[in-house]
């Protein structure tokens, strides 16, 4: 699974902020590194450096083997706010996605099941 990381312009892409980046989306999507081509991480400072609330923004986009892309974005104080809650809400979304892939006709269904 290759991990690419990019800003906008009001956020400084410094090797120490790609390199944490990387581990904790890395970390955070392990389960699903057979699964997974590519996740492309996007942050951005929404303010342009202006104090604010949640203006800092980490979109996720993952790209599993030979599907449509999937996406998600997160909000937060902080970009490593940002980024945790955005890996947390793609964990979620693949667990879903794969989880109905695997989920076949064929399998047991309240008919069929042992009714003893």
């Amino acid at each position: 699974m290759q991990i690419q990381v990019n800003t906008d312009a009001n956020v400084e892409g410094r090797d120490e902020l790609t390199g944490r980046v990387e581990a904790e989306i890395g970390a955070a999507l392990s389960r699903f590194s057979d699964h997974i081509t590519r996740v492309e991480v996007h942050l951005g400072d929404e303010s342009a450096g202006r104090s604010g609330g949640a203006d800092m923004r980490c979109m996720l986009e993952a790209r599993p083997a030979g599907q449509a892309p999937v996406a998600v974005t997160h909000h937060a104080a902080t970009l490593d706010e940002a980024c945790r809650g955005a890996a947390q809400k793609l964990n979620n979304l693949l667990d879903t996605h794969f989880g109905r892939l695997d989920d076949r006709k064929g399998g047991d269904s309240i008919r069929t099941s042992d009714q003893r």
